[in-house]
């Protein structure tokens, strides 16, 4: 067999940390994003791939003929896409099937196959829903949320507008790159500035639901739940890094919420 170029090895390196980037970037949890970048290193080549995983950062090394390649990349928080990771899984499947019907030992089938692979990360569809049909979705949840919860109609009228204009307000301050803490702050604040006009105009059987359902939307849940599944499969770093993330976010909700409370000054607010 003739060996895999340095060249080459760099190529399918890049590609692996790049598997690796998205699939932190938009939501998987630590154990799919080791062996998926594993899974697509074998597939192409490499005798072995190690991954290691941080909060913000990825560190990547392969190993073919006993030559190490080891790169570090950043990563940025992006929005929960699981279509995103579902086409990426989808990819290194049909890699592993592709290598499986190859002759091992032909190294262009090989690089025709690292060719191809590289083409499908690039035509990756990253199309999301339109900004207007997220923020009436989101707000027809936290009405349900209110009206399950006893709320009159006229509650959950209110509450369909405050998780509405609050899920707006965050989609733009996202786009904008502002701190994620300080996004949650001023999304908790106008939903919560909206929900409790309910309190001043005597709106409903109980102004506290719409308060508490209008904020529904900032419920850090996909997050908790890859920090718990990250520490119970002994990516304890990373999961621990992920559960203070969801508390500070959990934290600055409370803020956006107590602020919009003493600016109007409402003191009896809580079940």
């Amino acid at each position: 067999m003739t060996s895999i170029s340095y060249v080459k090895q760099q190529h399918i390196t890049r590609l692996c940390v790049r598997c690796g980037l998205l699939l932190m970037q938009y939501g998987a949890e630590s154990a799919v994003v080791v062996d998926l970048c594993k899974r697509l290193g074998l597939a192409l080549g490499m005798n072995s791939v190690e991954c290691s995983l941080n909060f913000n950062a990825i560190t990547l090394t392969t190993i073919c003929d006993e030559r190490c390649i080891t790169t570090t990349r950043d990563t940025i928080n992006q929005s929960i896409n699981v279509n995103l990771l579902v086409q990426i899984q989808q990819i290194i499947n049909k890699t592993e099937a592709d290598t499986n019907s190859d002759k091992p030992d032909n190294n262009q089938l090989k690089s025709e196959l690292t060719d191809r692979t590289t083409l499908a990360f690039d035509e990756l569809d990253k199309t999301v829903y339109p900004t207007w049909l997220v923020g009436i979705f989101v707000g027809a949840s936290c009405a349900a949320f209110a009206y399950l919860n006893g709320g009159s109609w006229s509650i959950t009228a209110v509450t369909f507008i405050a998780g509405m204009v609050a899920m707006f307000t965050r989609i733009y301050l996202s786009k904008q790159h502002f701190n994620p803490f300080i996004t949650v702050i001023v999304t908790a604040f106008i939903a919560s500035l909206i929900g409790a006009t309910t309190y001043y105009f005597d709106i409903g059987n109980n102004a506290d639901i719409a308060v508490a359902s209008s904020v529904l939307l900032l419920v850090p849940s996909f997050p908790l739940i890859n920090s718990f599944s990250d520490i119970l499969k002994g990516y304890v770093n990373i999961g621990i890094g992920r559960a203070v993330f969801t508390y500070m976010l959990t934290l600055s909700a409370c803020v956006g919420i107590v602020m919009a409370l003493v600016l109007l000054r409402i003191q009896h607010w809580g079940f």
